[in-house]
């Protein structure tokens, strides 16, 4: 299992950028793909992206194609993702988690707290 711990949320007009951080304590960090997702109250757990545990394989959501890219780096036990062109339906509580190569929440052993990104019109 690892720890992970979002950072980088914030209120933002739209069409704005944010660049979300997710820092991973423990061990065999590099062997994990990690995952993105977002929640608002009151609704399901939302897959945001995925990446795999070298980095060379990801998945998006189709809401955030080409305005989203997820990024690692294992030497620095960091996962990264950078918004760009942001809406309002973007408003959520985003967190990191470890795990398997999947969009499936189920597949994700390790979890952040999150951190909450604002979209305003």
């Amino acid at each position: 299992q690892v720890q992970l711990v979002e950072s980088g949320g914030g209120s933002v007009q739209a069409g704005g950028s944010l660049r979300l951080s997710c820092l991973a304590s423990g061990r065999n960090f590099s062997t994990f793909a990690m995952s993105w997702f977002r929640q608002v109250p009151g609704k399901e757990r939302e897959f945001v992206s995925v990446i795999s545990w070298d980095g060379y394989t990801t998945k998006y959501t189709d809401s955030v194609k080409g305005r989203f890219t997820i990024s690692r780096d294992n030497a620095k036990n960091m996962v990264y993702l950078q918004m760009n062109s942001l809406k309002p339906e973007d408003t959520a509580i985003y967190c990191c988690a470890a795990g398997h190569y999947s969009p499936h929440p189920s597949h994700f052993a390790s979890w952040g707290q999150g951190t909450q990104v604002t979209v305003t019109s």
